[in-house]
């Protein structure tokens, strides 16, 4: 038995005494403070019902969230735009939505052959020798059966003229063979004829009929780009994704380049550089500066290589635009000589008497330095001649023979300065047409 003090018996009975005091006092407390709480929530509430209805048009009775007006349809939604963020970004956005439907991608289809699967017994011919191997025993043979049309390749151009003129790479329809339709941008498409492929750039002039007048771009001046410049690039990205969009800025300008592909492979020069994306399919797409003028035409990239393409500028195509609006064909002026172009280093290895002009000569190679019956061997020009003006303009490194011959057409007459054993000759030249 345990021996309980006075002391320890009178702990337990105060002590029971105080926490029941407690609980009650704490029962009320959480009993004033859940009345409290619904009838402030039940303000709250309605205050929330009321400010929703006024604002957002909410049943709260049906659970409806949809806007309702008060003839009882469904609200019309607020138009949804964008402002752009800066003068850039809104200059790109201005070109896209005014060019993007001069834009159009072309589809190249072509009829391929069928072929079809059967299967031989090789030794029907020898069936007593080879009894053993039975009756199924054949193999697999190919042949054509007929044609189909099918694509075989896009690329992408631009209207040029309300008509339905469109320019756009040689080298998208170069097949002779092939068909080629166009589609717009609003989902239309046109079969297209070829006007002209110039023979010497990678240009090329095609045309629909339709519903003319077709949109048009503006065209630039390629001659005042700048490196660092912004630029837009539109086109059928992968012959797939149509006026696909990328921009970027001019990465270099006069390039030259080999550019090949499908069986072809030339030189361009003096070609624009951009890190602006250019996929296949892009050919023959514009590239635009931020004010919305054509300044490039979309030809090539370097495969190994992020984002390096490469674009012809507009200027030496306005010359091909004219000539097919005005003649319905490109043609090339055509002097007829193999020359060097003299500067320094060359004066100095050939012991030449002076440091510029077209010096005529083989330079060791196969040929002829100046070509039979053309309009260099009906003006006098000789092997050795040395050109040193054409129509007053001085030939060098940064005008060279072949670029004062293109800004020429057929037929047109030239002042050639010459030099020739120490002597300066003056000689009149008819261009001739290039074949």
């Amino acid at each position: 038995m345990y021996d309980l003090t006075q002391a320890d018996a009178k702990i337990p009975i105060p002590r029971i005494k105080k926490e029941r005091r407690v609980y009650w006092i704490a029962a009320l407390v959480i009993i004033f403070a859940l009345a409290a709480g619904f009838f402030a929530g039940g303000n709250y509430y309605d205050k929330l019902a009321s400010y929703l209805k006024e604002n957002a048009n909410i049943n709260l009775n049906t659970g409806s969230t949809a806007p309702q007006n008060p003839a009882g349809g469904r609200a019309p939604s607020a138009p949804q735009t964008y402002t752009p963020q800066t003068t850039q970004e809104q200059a790109v956005i201005g070109v896209v939505k005014d060019y993007s439907p001069a834009v159009v991608s072309i589809i190249i289809s072509k009829n391929v052959p069928v072929m079809e699967k059967y299967y031989i017994s090789p030794f029907d011919d020898f069936n007593q020798f080879f009894e053993d191997f039975g009756p199924d025993f054949t193999i697999p043979q190919y042949r054509q059966n007929g044609t189909r049309l099918q694509e075989v390749g896009g690329g992408s151009g631009f209207f040029i003229a309300s008509d339905g003129m469109i320019l756009t790479n040689k080298h998208v329809v170069s097949d002779t063979e092939a068909e080629y339709t166009v589609f717009t941008l609003d989902g239309k498409k046109y079969p297209a004829k070829v006007l002209a492929r110039d023979p010497a750039q990678d240009l090329a002039i095609i045309k629909i009929e339709g519903a003319a007048p077709f949109p048009t771009v503006k065209l630039g001046d390629s001659g005042t780009v700048q490196i660092g410049q912004s630029v837009i690039a539109i086109g059928n990205a992968l012959g797939e994704f149509n006026n696909t969009v990328s921009v970027g800025v001019i990465s270099g300008l006069s390039r030259t380049i080999t550019a090949g592909g499908g069986g072809m492979s030339e030189t361009l020069e003096n070609i624009i550089q951009t890190d602006a994306a250019i996929n296949e399919g892009n050919s023959g797409g514009p590239l635009f500066n931020l004010k919305g003028e054509v300044i490039g035409l979309n030809t090539a990239i370097a495969g190994n290589a992020q984002n390096i393409g490469f674009a012809i500028p507009i200027n030496v195509a306005k010359k091909d635009i004219d000539q097919v609006k005005t003649t319905g064909q490109i043609v090339y002026p055509f002097l007829g000589v193999n020359y060097v172009t003299i500067d320094s280093q060359v004066q100095q290895d050939n012991k030449l008497p002076v440091d510029y002009g077209a010096w005529i000569t083989t330079n060791g190679q196969s040929g002829t330095a100046v070509v039979s019956g053309s309009a260099a061997a009906l003006a006098g020009l000789r092997n050795g001649d040395i050109i040193l003006e054409i129509d007053g303009q001085k030939l060098d490194t940064d005008n060279t023979l072949s670029e004062v011959i293109a800004g020429h057409n057929p037929g047109d007459t030239l002042t050639l300065l010459v030099l020739r054993d120490q002597k300066n000759l003056t000689l009149p030249a008819v261009l001739g047409k290039r074949e």
